[in-house]
């Protein structure tokens, strides 16, 4: 089922990362195209915020953080009554530098966060989903994913392992009427560099990636939305996958601090 298909019904999407970025791109989309929202982010002010550009009694602000593993459950319960057929699972964070320099804590925290915690939302959504024989899953993937990253392997690792999850989750899901997406953005103008101390040159917006994802949904395993994201991909794809790590990791020199 496609999202077009899905907004006629005028059914709930939950958007994780919903307070800023692609999360609250991919929120204010759906809004618009006739979903009720669930937005989860860390901060509620932030999500708040995001409703009121909305409007009116049309979301539903769970303020959580995905790297506490009961959280899961929390945003389970309370979206029971709920017929969710939308997940968008947005929230992430990288960082960047050598390895073996990084905070620890930080580069599991992470793991928890791009990989474990989606690992149970689509778990769990998915479980309804298939019940229900219909809905969809946006999961986020990278075009970091697709080969090692000197100075962001752990961050490349992560979205490795969505990208693998979501080739293998769609053929399952597929046959009850599920969707799953891979999204695999380049550059992305939001507060995602900052945090994980890249010095970005070109970006695109993060309203790009909600548009073309949507648009992807039921037709596609991975979409790498955006112009950037094309032509990046375009010149690392003739190189065998050494050669890409080579060249990401002369990339990664120049967008990362010494």
């Amino acid at each position: 089922m496609r999202a077009q298909d899905l907004v006629v019904e005028r059914r709930w999407a939950l958007i994780t990362g919903a307070s800023d970025g692609i999360g609250r791109a991919f929120a204010v989309e759906l809004a618009a195209r006739g979903y009720g929202c669930v937005l989860v982010a860390r901060r509620a002010e932030r999500l708040r915020a995001v409703a009121e550009q909305i409007g009116p009694g049309r979301c539903r602000i769970l303020a959580e953080d995905l790297g506490d593993p009961a959280a899961i459950g929390r945003l389970a319960d309370a979206t029971a009554d709920l017929s969710v057929d939308l997940l968008v699972a947005a929230a992430g964070f990288g960082t960047s530098g050598p390895f073996v320099d990084a905070d620890l804590r930080s580069e599991l925290d992470m793991i928890d966060v791009n990989c474990r915690a989606v690992a149970a939302l689509a778990h769990v959504f998915g479980r309804r989903m298939v019940a229900r024989r219909r809905g969809g899953i946006i999961l986020f993937s990278s075009l970091l994913a697709f080969q090692g990253v000197p100075r962001s392997a752990n961050y490349a690792a992560t979205k490795a392992y969505i990208q693998t999850l979501a080739e293998g989750l769609r053929p399952e899901l597929n046959a009850f009427g599920v969707e799953v997406l891979s999204v695999a953005p380049g550059p992305i103008a939001s507060g995602f560099a900052a945090r994980a101390g890249l010095s970005l040159g070109l970006s695109q917006t993060p309203d790009v990636v909600a548009r073309q994802a949507l648009a992807a949904l039921g037709r596609m395993t991975t979409v790498r939305p955006g112009w950037l994201s094309k032509l990046l991909i375009g010149a690392l794809s003739s190189l065998p996958r050494g050669g890409r790590t080579w060249v990401m990791a002369k990339i990664m020199a120049g967008m990362t601090k010494a």
